[in-house]
């Protein structure tokens, strides 16, 4: 297989491998795992041109089949109709987490129009399980988490200053905001087609948490601990996407939430082989291989460390190949080709 081949031959998925790797536990294969990828990567493959827009249904058919063609056991799914709508503008490659804030004090609070997760579209579920390759499952996302919908509400510099000026009026958001994420996640892990949640939420800078860990643990965690609690119920695992700092908070994610595997690394925060050796008897990690590195590095490189990474886990369990975040279009696709052949070849 040359370097900018589309893999042509994959295993055929079974959710099971994937499985196996969040109770930490040796899959019966190599395994992947990313978020996302991205539209390029979408209609190279599946052979074909965009399918309607984000929300539309063909577009979730396409990821599910780009997915499935490049050996992953499921895809990743957001039910649309439901978010939490700021004054933020269109975002393209950046974002400003102190822009577009609408709750700024108790007026705006009071005529903030909250959104009702009882009607996001969970029909689509159904829709797509019908076409759900065999073997595949569907992990189901939120619109961002809790904290990024409260910093996209409130701005993050007025955030930190509310927590001294007006603690009881950021409860009250994080309260809002939460309890419709439990209601949310409550109705989607329900269905039969999906088998597995991510938890998506950033909590970090390069070296510390968004807030105190104690601050964390006031706000943030109690309601993230709620959604873990309804996922669970449904007996289905969770996965958090959180980028950033994170060393502080490990127990509060294992032992308090109960999250079975954590997802993002960067190697200037921690290497995703120094995080395998330190937390994998705790929870299953997953991804890992810098997207900086990626985007620097020959095809050779990246499909060295990524076959280093899978004989490294390969006898203990509880590890899926991935890029440390996702797959976004300014990653090449060679070098995300050499990224997964190094868990496809040989199938």
């Amino acid at each position: 297989m040359d370097w900018d081949d589309i893999p042509m031959y994959v295993p055929k998925p079974d959710f099971g491998n994937l499985l196996a790797v969040l109770h930490r536990q040796v899959p019966p294969r190599p395994t992947l795992f990313e978020f996302f990828l991205n539209d390029r990567l979408y209609r190279r493959l599946t052979d074909g041109e965009s399918q309607g827009d984000s929300d539309s249904l063909a577009y979730r058919q396409q990821v599910m089949a780009a997915f499935f063609a490049a050996g992953y056991d499921y895809a990743p799914v957001l039910v649309p109709g439901f978010d939490f709508p700021s004054g933020r503008v269109q975002i393209e490659q950046t974002i400003s987490i102190n822009d577009g804030a609408v709750i700024t004090d108790r007026a705006t609070l009071q005529a903030y129009n909250w959104p009702n997760p009882e009607i996001a579209d969970y029909v689509i579920l159904d829709a797509l399980e019908k076409t759900l390759p065999g073997g595949m499952k569907l992990i189901g996302y939120s619109p961002d988490g809790l904290l990024e919908n409260v910093i996209k509400l409130v701005g993050y510099e007025r955030l930190c200053y509310l927590i001294t000026d007006d603690r009881e009026l950021v409860h009250i958001v994080f309260d809002e905001v939460g309890s419709r994420l439990v209601d949310y996640y409550d109705r989607q892990a329900g269905h039969t087609a999906i088998g597995a949640c991510i938890l998506n939420d950033d909590w970090g800078f390069k070296t510390q948490t968004f807030l105190s860990p104690r601050q964390m643990r006031e706000f943030v965690f109690p309601w993230q601990k709620e959604i873990v609690k309804v996922i669970h119920a449904h007996g289905k695992p969770v996965i958090l996407h959180s980028c950033g700092y994170f060393a502080d908070i490990v127990d509060d994610i294992v032992d308090e939430m109960g999250i079975e595997a954590r997802h993002s690394y960067e190697d200037i925060i921690l290497p995703v082989e120094e995080a395998y050796e330190r937390y994998s008897a705790r929870m299953a990690i997953l991804g890992g291989i810098d997207v900086d590195f990626i985007c620097r590095s020959s095809p050779e490189d990246v499909y060295r460390r990524s076959k280093a990474m899978l004989e490294r886990t390969a006898q203990r369990g509880g590890y899926a190949l991935g890029t440390g975040n996702s797959v976004p279009d300014y990653i090449p696709d060679a070098q995300y080709f050499a990224m997964i052949r190094a868990a496809l070849e040989g199938h």
